[in-house]
């Protein structure tokens, strides 16, 4: 089977033939059918986070379970799947309280093997890993069925390829973790994937006011597309100036961060109102510090909170999120900028990284 393969840091992948062992008790192989492009995935190519090498990189996908090993129950061959990047033991506090994308179950074994602590794949008899333990740039996938969810077939792969993080992240953020309320203001920073996303949750929770906030004139033009009732450019406008005028001086009561950064998340704090709430979503660079003003925060009993995934439930929301899509209420026909083919995927990454996308999926 063939994988995109990332043999160093600061260098394109490589797509490579691999030896690929069969599924082992709990796990399935999966037949990948559409993978995004994420910039989960740049953060370890440019070495933002540092991870063994090689991997397979890739974590938003969907495909066909093609093969079952011992001891699997919740799928069978032929569903369609979706994947999910984080465990779900079933038994940690984490996961016993629903709070699955949390899951310190299998904190025993490094998270690009499987949960024997030994990989699937190979590359001159030597083991790749894979990230996230899934690494969906790839033919065909072996990995811990608890990783896949099954979901409605009449949903296209290329949709659910992107429920699988963008989508479940961005919406989830605002729906799940922040519990954004009817005619609330929201001011979004970054549209990207994420950022887009983040976007559609507040117009599906019924925001009154959806600021977005980005440097490109293209991802402001998404962001009204898909519900921003007002826009700013970073870089030519003061956006905290902005915000202020169009809340009455305030601010607004949710700000996400869709970015990852020390301004960024210094920005959302600043941006949300007293009592208001500012909400870190993007994954910055292991290293990126941000300060805050204590004093601001405890005056204005302003609430700072990170989410991470959106803070959902794979098992129940990526089929919350699948029916949102197939009842078009929410759009990811539209988010779905550009689609390449598997030899095309250094390109696709080349386009992320200029912001000339919304969302990018290799279809296999």
């Amino acid at each position: 089977m063939r994988a995109a393969v990332l043999t160093a840091v600061n260098k394109p992948l490589e797509i490579l033939d691999l030896e690929q062992d069969g599924p082992k008790a709990g796990e399935v192989r999966v037949e990948v059918k559409a993978a995004g492009v994420c910039m989960s995935d740049w953060h370890i190519m440019n070495g933002d986070w540092p991870l063994p090498l090689p991997m397979v990189l890739g974590h938003e996908a969907a495909g066909v379970v093609a093969e079952l090993g011992p001891e699997v129950h919740n799928v069978k061959k032929g569903d369609h799947v979706i994947f999910s990047f984080r465990p779900n033991c079933g038994h940690c506090r984490y996961c016993a309280s629903g709070r699955t994308v949390l899951c310190i179950g299998r904190n025993d074994t490094p998270r690009w093997l499987m949960y024997d602590g030994t990989a699937r794949l190979k590359l001159n008899g030597e083991p790749v890993n894979q990230m996230a333990r899934i690494g969906t740039f790839s033919q065909v996938v072996v990995c811990p069925a608890e990783q896949v969810v099954k979901v409605r077939e009449d949903l296209p792969f290329t949709h659910a390829a992107i429920i699988g993080c963008s989508v479940a992240t961005g919406v989830g953020a605002v729906v799940r973790h922040a519990e954004v309320e009817a005619g609330a203001s929201v001011l979004v920073i970054g549209c990207g994937g994420v950022g887009l996303n983040v976007v559609q949750g507040a117009r599906l929770a019924g925001a009154g006011t959806i600021i977005a906030c980005d440097l490109l004139d293209n991802k402001l033009r998404y962001a009204r597309e898909f519900g921003a009732t007002h826009t700013i450019n970073g870089k030519t406008d003061d956006t905290l100036k902005r915000v202020r005028e169009l809340t009455g001086g305030l601010g607004v009561d949710y700000a996400f961060d869709a970015i990852g950064g020390q301004a960024t998340a210094q920005l959302a704090v600043d941006a949300v109102a007293p009592g208001g709430h500012a909400v870190l979503v993007g994954i910055p660079a292991f290293s990126t510090t941000a300060s805050i003003t204590p004093f601001q925060v405890v005056y204005g009993e302003k609430k700072i909170t990170g989410t991470y995934y959106g803070s959902i439930r794979p098992a129940v929301d990526f089929g919350v999120l699948a029916d949102l899509d197939m009842a078009k209420r929410i759009n990811l026909d539209a988010l779905i900028s550009r689609t390449y083919k598997f030899e095309e995927i250094n390109e696709g990454f080349r386009l992320l990284t200029s912001g000339e996308v919304a969302r990018g999926v290799i279809v296999f």
